[in-house]
């Protein structure tokens, strides 16, 4: 009898051990993904600097877009146009995230205007295969010198309410995803404007890290604790209106480019990527590259 006991609670314990283990893969990315969203990002880079026009344009997807580090947008046909003039140097520090079927590649590398940029790459799974959906440099504040702060214009004063983007925004959402990450973002935006630091959190991802031009990289603490000053010190929080948004939606993982710009700031281009954990939608980065007036 006492053989068959054991038998029995051994046998439990395995089967109790592989549930655990389908659930923890379950939970993370397929394996090799990672490899695989690494070897497209790299295979893009080298067709660029070799101008293959063919393999670039196997990699991209049709809404494809190009921010370089000016703010500069380059639409799909004139990036392919000339791949050469969009070439940049292959990346260092290069780490890849995979959130289900979208991913971001992200570290630095020599634009092809000769600067040291940061990058995100987004990518998207597209009938079982990586392709990318926009990619954007930024110029960062250099090791050990602070950030800059851009001037902003003269404003009529301190705004009492925030409309674009806190309550409403030029976008029609298409399916219930993007409607939950649009009242996700708003809620975001209605955080940083009421100083509600609490709030704010909610909605950021853990590993969430915000890079804008001209200034250090922001983990998500410190956003967190540039909102308690904010509030301590009675600074009005900079909020931009959002002049056009394009979102996509594959699965739990969304990227959101947006053009933004008023009278309070200089015009941003800023690209976002969302995951949705345990229901909700979090913001996992936000790449805000400055947009330079055009020479005249």
């Amino acid at each position: 009898m006492r053989p068959a006991i054991q038998r029995f609670w051994l046998g439990a314990a395995v089967i109790g051990l592989l549930i655990a283990v389908l659930v923890e893969l379950k939970a993370q990315p397929a394996a090799g993904e990672d490899a695989l969203v690494l070897s497209a990002d790299e295979t893009l880079g080298a067709a660029l600097r070799a101008g293959d026009r063919s393999a670039a344009r196997r990699l991209l997807s049709l809404q494809f877009s190009f921010a370089d580090e000016n703010g500069k947008i380059h639409e799909r046909k004139d990036f392919l146009a000339d791949l050469k003039s969009v070439a940049a140097a292959p990346g260092t520090d290069v780490k890849v995230k995979v959130y289900g079927l979208v991913a971001m590649v992200t570290g630095y590398r020599k634009s092809a205007l000769g600067n040291d940029a940061f990058f995100l790459d987004i990518w998207a799974k597209q009938k079982r295969a990586w392709r990318a959906l926009t990619m954007q440099d930024v110029l960062l504040a250099a090791p050990g010198e602070p950030s800059v702060v851009p001037e902003a214009p003269a404003a009529p004063g301190k705004p009492s309410e925030c409309k674009n983007p806190c309550q409403t925004i030029p976008y029609r959402v298409r399916s219930p995803a993007e409607q939950d990450i649009v009242n996700a973002f708003e809620a975001i935006e209605r955080a940083s404007f009421a100083h509600d630091a609490d709030e704010w959190s909610k909605h950021i991802a853990d590993e969430y890290v915000e890079y804008r031009s001209g200034q250090v990289p922001i983990p998500k603490l410190r956003g967190s604790a540039v909102i308690e000053d904010q509030k301590q010190y009675n600074i009005a929080p900079v909020l931009t209106a959002i002049q056009s948004m394009r979102l996509s939606v594959y699965g739990d993982g969304a990227a959101m480019i947006t053009t933004n710009g008023d009278y309070s700031a200089p015009l941003l281009q800023i690209a976002r990527v969302w995951v949705k954990r345990n229901g909700q939608w979090l913001l996992t980065i936000s790449v805000q590259t400055a947009i330079k007036p055009s020479p005249q």
